[in-house]
């Protein structure tokens, strides 16, 4: 987590230096203060939106948590946004341990079909704010969403789990680990079944489509009008597959505001008629805000979480996390 945060520190200053620094701080200056506190109740929105799904993950593993310290719980995770793929939110499944005694290995499935679920929803949100427009993108689209298939099938097949585990049993020392990868696989078959991912996605849609209206009231507050709510849509939504694909990125830093940058652009130089040295400078600054109104919002109101928890249930020992 650390790491994401000096990663993401280089990102935004080597952005802002791009850019001319001074230039981008002109043009933050010129959005509404409003604004921000919106684009992070959007946010904020969108997690009390999926926590929906997290509960039903947990019902479905049978986990008993109440639910006040479940959503403290799932809150809790977000300060492990910035680890590659968010799959440091793991870390809730430790909180669930120091809860109940439920093995990580349990509940940690719980993370990747979020994520895998997130995917979907941002793959259709993609597909709402108009590919068919973009369709230089396409391919990203229709790889990812391919990916995502021959993941379920895998995900779902008991030989896949027998496959791993008699590999797992010939390594030494990795053995002992063979039935944790097998009730891993357990619960992955269970939260990944195919009746279980029609729901999951579209809260998935309509928690991450809260957040791309945060990122559109952002982008049209410097250049009023210039970019349309479906492109915002689009960009936000397609950087963040970008960023959720190559998963060596912690939190997606680096390729999802790039991606952001280079979809904005063209609106500022059309819509909004600006030079294209001014219009880098202005989608580098809403980049960065919206960032900050939803990635590093998440980690700060994660850390207010996890802060929470342990002063309700204590610090979690070394011996517990491994």
């Amino acid at each position: 987590m650390l790491g994401g945060v000096l990663f993401g520190m280089l990102v935004y200053v080597g952005m802002a230096m791009w850019a001319d620094a001074g230039a981008v701080g002109e043009a933050l200056s010129r959005i509404p203060l409003w604004v921000v506190p919106a684009c992070c109740a959007l946010s904020f929105a969108n997690y009390l939106v999926r926590f929906l799904k997290w509960q039903r993950y947990l019902v479905l593993l049978g986990v008993d948590l109440d639910r006040g310290t479940s959503f403290l719980t799932y809150l809790s995770g977000l300060s492990m946004s910035v680890t590659p793929g968010k799959m440091g939110e793991v870390f809730k499944c430790w909180l669930i341990k120091k809860v109940n005694g439920t093995p990580i290995h349990q509940t940690a499935p719980i993370v990747v079909a979020e994520r895998f679920t997130d995917l979907l929803g941002y793959l259709i949100l993609v597909a709402i704010g108009g590919i068919r427009t973009m369709p230089e993108y396409a391919w990203v689209f229709w790889a990812t969403l391919g990916v995502c298939g021959l993941g379920l099938v895998l995900a779902g097949s008991e030989a896949t789990a027998r496959m791993t585990a008699g590999l797992f049993k010939r390594l030494p020392y990795v053995w002992r680990l063979v039935p944790r990868i097998e009730g891993s696989f357990a619960s992955t078959r269970i939260l990944l079944a195919p009746r279980e991912i029609l729901m999951p996605t579209l809260v998935s849609v309509i928690g991450w489509g809260l957040e791309c209206t945060g990122f559109w009231l952002i982008a049209n507050s410097v250049v009023g009008g210039s970019v349309p709510f479906l492109h915002a849509v689009f960009a936000y939504a397609f950087s963040a597959v970008a960023g959720a694909v190559l998963i060596i990125f912690p939190g997606g830093l680096g390729v999802t505001e790039y991606s952001m940058g280079k979809l904005l652009v063209p609106r500022y130089q059309g819509a909004g008629g600006l030079a294209l040295e001014a219009a880098q400078q202005q989608a580098t600054g809403v980049v960065i805000l919206a960032r900050f109104c939803t990635l590093w919002f998440a980690v700060l109101v994660g850390f207010i979480a996890t802060g929470m928890f342990t002063r309700r249930f204590g610090a979690i020992e070394a011996e517990e996390q491994s």
